[in-house]
């Protein structure tokens, strides 16, 4: 699933994070990468999971757990274009995503397979994705390759 697969390029944005700090790379220069990444990649994944797959389950415990970090990730990236932050925050954030991503696979995911009929899984194959690109490709700044 597409969607799935999206969740490899959330996990390299935390360990891009970690790498950032790990080597002392100003705060300033990673917020302004994960507002990109949000901007570009990240919002779109979001909107695509409530819109096309939570939206059929969305009284399940296991969405409403994930919609409502999806709104603590959404929150926190607001926090970082109204004020750059430290590092202590940027920790908090890449930990989020990253658990949020694996309650998402080994969780979630696991649980729609289970609920999902095949008239679902029509409408979701029929669904037009966002269309991933090379967001790395546009940004200059490679401060996780230092």
């Amino acid at each position: 699933m597409p969607l799935s697969k999206d969740h490899h390029f959330g996990l390299l944005l935390s360990w891009k994070i970690r790498q950032g700090i790990k080597h002392q790379i100003e705060t300033e220069r990673i917020c302004r990468y994960i507002i990109f990444f949000f901007d570009q990649d990240l919002q779109h994944h979001f909107r695509e999971e409530e819109s096309l797959l939570f939206a059929f389950f969305p009284e399940e415990e296991a969405i409403q757990q994930a919609v409502k970090e999806h709104g603590e990730i959404r929150r926190m990236v607001n926090d970082f274009r109204i004020q750059h932050t430290d590092k202590e925050a940027l920790e908090t954030f890449a930990d989020l995503l990253e658990r949020h991503i694996r309650f998402e696979e080994r969780t979630l995911f696991n649980r729609l397979q289970d609920l999902l009929t095949p008239e679902h899984i029509s409408k979701l194959q029929s669904a037009e994705l966002f269309v991933r690109k090379d967001i790395d490709a546009e940004w200059n700044d490679h401060f996780w390759l230092t």
